[in-house]
């Protein structure tokens, strides 16, 4: 006579994704200041989308508190699904005529010096939205003709011709993000290809000399530091002026998880790095983001560029 036995069956658990504590040095400002509500309310008046708000950046509070956000034009839905960014993906907004004006409109009445204006990327569009990029800069050049104007695009990848579309409407900076490096674009980047964004940024030097270029990366997915070094090399290859770098933050769980937090004396390590290579501006810090104080450092990449100018004649 066979005996069952009433113990339950014993079961294996899914091990749980590692999630690492913050650190002190991980800090971002609540956005409860009267001029942050200032803000958020001047860009729901316009029906803008912003960066700030669609990638869940941690720097809202402080910028908004300053009137700088950073809008994202043609939709608030990605065509990409990278697995750092919180941006939505799936099927786009109809590109917006007006929003170009709206824009425009917006950043006079935040009485801006310098405007970061970024967007999703739109594989969908025969010009990955190019046009409206420049459609874009000329409305604030005609609303504002004194705010210098950095773009931060997409890598318009297989849009023939999209890059000069942008670079002919002149920007003041044109700031195209690598976000990590080659080893881990298959994980964290998939829909893009390192070395094409990196050309990308050469060929904007090639098609305007007098344009300052910038790009970014984080830190904490599983790099190490030669490959970051090495992305400094190839970004003064490429001519590029100006680098950022900055912790990465997982926006949910969902999203590639922080391998480490890299402490703040490694990122003095790294901008002491990139002066040395001979970038004209460095910006690495745990919360540096590629727009975060955008305005400051452009009037000290120009100041740089203009000393280096003056050294060698």
């Amino acid at each position: 006579m066979s005996v069952v036995s009433s113990d339950p069956i014993p079961t294996i658990s899914e091990p749980q994704p590692r999630r690492l504590v913050k650190p002190s040095w991980i800090r971002a400002k609540a956005p409860v200041s009267k001029e942050y509500q200032k803000t958020r309310d001047l860009i729901r008046h316009y029906k803008l989308n912003t960066v700030c708000e669609e990638a869940s950046c941690p720097n809202i509070g402080e910028c908004w508190a300053k009137r700088h956000a950073t809008v994202m034009i043609l939709g608030s839905v990605c065509t990409r699904a990278c697995r750092f960014c919180d941006v939505a993906t799936g099927r786009p907004d109809q590109v917006d005529p007006d929003e170009p004006r709206r824009v425009a409109n917006a950043m006079a009445e935040l009485g801006l010096s310098h405007v970061v204006i970024t967007s999703v990327d739109r594989d969908d569009l025969e010009d990955g939205g190019a046009h409206h990029f420049a459609q874009t800069i000329r409305a604030i050049r005609e609303v504002s003709p004194e705010t210098t104007i950095e773009v931060l695009t997409p890598d318009f990848l297989r849009k023939e011709g999209a890059l000069e579309v942008v670079v002919e409407a002149n920007p003041d900076v044109f700031n195209h993000n690598v976000e990590t490096v080659p080893r881990l674009y298959s994980s964290v980047r998939p829909g893009a290809r390192y070395f094409h964004s990196v050309n990308l940024l050469s060929r904007v030097k090639k098609l305007a000399p007098h344009m300052f270029t910038k790009s970014g990366l984080m830190v904490g997915l599983g790099e190490d530091r030669t490959e970051i070094y090495q992305v400094m090399d190839d970004f003064r290859a490429a001519e590029v002026d100006f680098i950022t770098i900055g912790q990465y933050l997982q926006p949910t769980p969902d999203h590639h998880e922080v391998m480490r937090f890299v402490p703040p004396e490694e990122f003095k390590d790294y901008e002491k790095m990139a002066r040395g290579k001979g970038f004209l501006m460095v910006s690495a810090s745990p919360m540096t983001r590629s727009s975060y104080h955008a305005g400051d450092d452009f009037v000290r990449l120009r100041a740089e560029r203009d000393r280096r100018l003056a050294d060698a004649s």
